[in-house]
């Protein structure tokens, strides 16, 4: 039987210095492929109201839909750490909610770990949610549920107080219990400050190499995603050319009558 990944193994990598890899799914088919390559950890991000469901930004997301995909993801994967995303307004309202939410994503979601963003104003609420024996995973830097309060999706901690602040974020998510920490968007210069500073691991998405880890979205590193395309993404294939090609081979066929044959047929 695969034994799966747990926090504990995650955080052993960081002392090992072995560099963890995690990449976000929302389906059966992009999970069952990760895990069989061995992927550390699987992300299911709020991204998804984004890149898969078509939305403007991660804030229409639902609890109800974050369980759906969760729960795809689960059954795909067997070894990977699965991690799910709390959407806008599933832990911001007061810690009841934010407790039973994240219970929802483990109970019914499947997952082993949840995911929030927020720093030292968020503190308090992951340190509740970790009280019940529910492994949370910090984000900050960048964080794509603010993205009103920020002004858009921009760099953050390029100015010396916002730099300190992130810091102080840094610290305080790792003393409220969190098992990992995703630094998004921030120079790489403070993210190495960061890291050192942690004993927890750091995940780094445009954040530089010297995270123990790094985590990207899987439409974008496949070239399905056209929405944006950030900076800090490498685009590993481009199979949006290979499954644009499939339908026009198959539009081309079914209205030359050459699909289906005699072979794809019944007697």
């Amino acid at each position: 039987m695969t034994k799966r990944n747990t926090i504990l193994d995650i955080g052993l990598m960081k002392q090992k210095q072995e560099k963890i890899t995690v990449l976000t799914a929302y389906d059966y088919p992009f999970a069952q492929l990760m895990d069989r390559v061995g992927i550390d950890a699987i992300l299911v991000g709020d991204s998804v109201g984004s890149v898969f469901s078509g939305y403007d930004n991660t804030l229409p997301v639902t609890l109800e839909e974050m369980l759906y995909h969760t729960r795809a993801v689960v059954r795909g994967a067997h070894q990977a750490l699965i991690i799910a995303d709390m959407p806008f307004m599933s832990y911001q309202v007061d810690i009841r909610d934010a407790r039973l939410n994240a219970g929802r994503l483990i109970k019914e979601g499947g997952a082993q770990a949840v995911k929030l963003e927020g720093g030292e104003h968020m503190a308090t609420t992951i340190r509740a949610i970790v009280d019940i024996d529910i492994p949370v995973c910090g984000h900050i830097g960048l964080t794509p549920q603010s993205i009103h309060r920020m002004g858009g999706f921009k760099v953050q901690g390029r100015e010396d107080e916002q730099a300190r602040q992130i810091l102080a974020d840094a610290k305080a998510v790792e003393a409220a219990g969190a098992f990992a920490l995703v630094l998004e968007a921030i120079p790489r210069e403070l993210a190495k400050m960061v890291t050192d500073a942690v004993s927890i691991p750091t995940i780094g998405i445009g954040a530089g190499a010297d995270c123990d880890g790094q985590v990207l979205v899987i439409h974008d590193i496949l070239g399905l995603c056209d929405k944006y395309s950030p900076k800090f993404v490498k685009r590993y294939a481009d199979i949006s050319t290979t499954i644009t090609a499939g339908i026009e081979e198959y539009i081309k066929e079914v209205k030359e009558g050459e699909f289906p044959t005699t072979a794809h047929s019944f007697k």
